[in-house]
């Protein structure tokens, strides 16, 4: 049977860093001082220090871009978080696929996949990147849409499934996310918090028979009972609707307890040698450390993606491979975790060649 790689992983980000300028904006949102300061206690155990966005800053701390986007009192409907979507979405596609070198094997690709959850029109990115880079009008596109942070390992999961039934495939794979178009104008606190972690970011990478990179082994998909509403993701009026229940951190401590033989085929986590997971805040990270009982130096390129970046919804978890990647690990076994709506956990196992 023909195995699948990810051969390699390519990411961008819009130039705004826009966190301070967040954490500056938010006090004035909030009702009262007890809020105030819960808010910039959890700031500081964020483990956050850069977000990026293609919203410009505003200097002024009663406004939070310079162009008004979300004016007080004003912030725009889903109709105007879309046409921004569609502004700057595809430069942002084209610039992981730049740095992926795409233009030297784009006419032996035969799939595109692209992963988003924040943002749709039609013809979309995958018509676009079609048509910008002059690419064979019967490659296979296919859009995998609103699953949240946990669409990347799906599309890895269906890049094999292509790679093992044809191996002549090049897949490439797209995740694409501006989640900082979806702030809402609200006081609750719980709710800030959420907006205080998401980013913009998108990957690039290729999945091929190619032997090299990583092999793409197993994936197992494990549904945490009881916890539907725990995560949800709806399209409003003013924009798309998130709820991120604090019960989450829990949920996936105990669930992944009890799903880790068979995440793991039977493994110990004594067996794993490198951990990619999903950074969708400190306590995520916190919560997949305790369920697995991990020790902490197997979260490093996690935490790395976490500082550096925030949560950039699908496009995390490639992020997290790609530092790992960097870091030329020795060869080994690996596990990657992702969570989103359901509340799920899409897992993958992985072989790394080594240095």
């Amino acid at each position: 049977m023909t195995e699948a790689y990810l051969n390699k992983i390519a990411t961008a980000v819009p130039r705004h860093d826009v966190h301070n300028a967040f954490v500056d904006y938010v006090p004035g949102l909030l009702k009262n001082d007890r809020d105030r300061t819960i808010f910039r206690h959890m700031v500081r155990r964020s483990q956050i220090e850069h977000r990026f966005s293609f919203l410009t800053p505003n200097p002024e701390s009663d406004r939070l871009d310079a162009d008004d986007f979300y004016r007080p009192g004003h912030f725009p409907d889903t109709a105007s978080r879309m046409r921004l979507y569609k502004k700057h979405a595809f430069s942002l596609a084209c610039a992981a696929l730049d740095r992926l070198g795409f233009r030297d094997f784009k006419d032996d690709v035969t799939h595109l996949i692209v992963t988003t959850c924040t943002g749709f029109y039609a013809p979309g990115i995958d018509w676009q990147i079609v048509d910008h880079y002059g690419l064979r009008p019967s490659v296979e596109r296919t859009v995998i849409g609103f699953m949240g942070c946990q669409a990347a390992v799906n599309a890895l999961k269906l890049s094999r499934h292509i790679v093992r039934s044809d191996p002549g495939a090049k897949v490439v794979v797209l995740n694409l996310e501006l989640c900082t178009l979806h702030m809402q104008e609200t006081a609750e606190l719980e709710q800030v918090l959420s907006f205080l972690i998401f980013a913009d970011g998108c990957s690039a990478s290729l999945v091929s028979a190619e032997a090299s990179g990583i092999e793409l082994q197993s994936f197992y998909s494990a549904v945490m009972p009881d916890s539907q509403e725990q995560i949800t993701w709806h399209i409003g009026g003013l924009g798309f609707d998130m709820v991120l229940s604090r019960q989450v951190p829990a949920t996936i401590t105990d669930g992944l307890a009890a799903r880790l033989p068979d995440i793991l085929k039977g493994r110990a986590t004594q067996d794993i040698d490198h951990w990619a997971v999903h950074p969708g805040g400190r306590s995520i990270l916190d919560a997949v450390r305790a369920g697995a009982d991990l020790p902490e130096e197997s979260l490093e390129s996690s935490r790395r993606v976490l500082k550096n970046f925030g949560n950039m919804s699908s496009a995390s978890i490639m992020f997290v491979l790609k530092d790992m990647l960097e870091k030329k690990p020795r060869a080994g076994q690996g596990c990657a975790l992702s969570f989103g709506p359901g509340l799920t956990a899409e897992t993958m196992l992985f072989q790394t060649a080594g240095a």
